[in-house]
């Protein structure tokens, strides 16, 4: 399978592909379609895991070499290059995609994940009974967040918790433990922000929405405001070019 993706992807495929309509009528977002690629038989899902217009071309393991190497010649003149996995974690968290076992664990339901559009209300499903549990629609569940550091240098780490209130100070250790509102599953530097930025967990996540908590870190102790967890082209506009 190779990737492709960026507003100049359909240009590309059109190249590699010129019997192929893809035309977004034609071949809309979330559709495949079956042909030749490069001289070789394929299915192209027209998908995109950062955010921008993308295809996925998929063709039989032994013409994989071929495809990729037709795919950067043809792509030459566009300026193309190979992007890895840091930079797609990057840009599929601008988006608000979640990597599920990082962002979520075996607690998280789609309701928590703001994802409940995604559940039917009228078929029967596997796991439909447990997402009516008392448990599991309290408004108090950990949900998904953005968050942004006051400081827009800071990358916070990973696993890092959230706690409210005032800045916490030192307390004698027979005091009971400051209670953690959440915890921070994605965190990165982003380019297109021009700062840092993350993905996490928080109890009453949406409700929290503008609100600030901190992150206390060793020696330090950082404010960071709870934002939606869409932070770049919100409305899906480059997707779905």
């Amino acid at each position: 399978m190779v990737a492709i993706a960026g507003p100049r992807s359909r240009e590309l495929l059109l190249r590699l592909a010129p019997e192929m309509p893809l035309d977004r009528k034609v071949f809309p977002f979330m559709s495949i379609q079956e042909g030749v690629v490069a001289g070789v038989p394929a299915r192209v899902f027209r998908v995109s895991f950062t955010g921008e217009l993308g295809y996925e071309i998929h063709v039989a393991s032994d013409r994989g070499l071929a495809v990729w190497e037709a795919v950067m010649e043809m792509g030459r003149d566009f300026g193309i290059t190979p992007y890895g996995t840091e930079t797609m974690h990057v840009l599929r968290a601008e988006k608000g995609y979640i990597i599920a076992g990082q962002d979520t664990d075996g607690t998280v339901t789609p309701l928590d994940l703001g994802m409940d559009r995604l559940v039917s209300k009228t078929k029967d499903f596997i796991g439909r009974r447990s997402l009516s549990r008392p448990d599991t629609c309290r408004p108090d569940r950990k949900q998904l967040v953005g968050f942004l550091p006051e400081d827009p240098d800071a990358v916070l780490p990973e696993g890092v918790h959230f706690v409210s209130g005032d800045l916490p100070k030192p307390r004698p250790r027979c005091n009971r433990a400051i209670p953690a509102l959440g915890h921070v599953t994605s965190s990165y530097w982003s380019a297109n922000l021009g700062r840092s930025f993350g993905l996490a967990l928080v109890k009453s996540g949406r409700a929290r929405i503008g609100e600030w908590v901190w992150a206390p870190l060793e020696g330090r102790t950082l404010r960071v405001r709870v934002v939606e967890p869409v932070f770049w082209d919100q409305e899906g506009r480059a997707q779905h070019a």
